[in-house]
């Protein structure tokens, strides 16, 4: 299953890894990808779409579901 998630804030290429590297430690993740130029990170897997908001904000991003 894949969920689409607004990230708000990323600026550079760093940023798309930061917020990868926290989605793929959420429980039920199988990979991510982050676009900042489109605001949104791609997730793969099976994981509540709440954690992976709050994996983005712990992160320092703002994100919606």
């Amino acid at each position: 299953m894949t969920t689409t998630i607004t990230v708000e804030g990323m600026t550079c290429g760093h940023c798309e890894q930061t917020v990868e590297e926290a989605l793929r430690d959420v429980s039920g993740v199988t990979d991510a990808t982050a676009d900042r130029d489109a605001e949104q990170a791609s997730v793969e897997g099976d994981a509540d779409a709440t954690a992976l908001v709050q994996a983005v904000e712990d992160a320092g991003y703002t994100a919606d579901a």
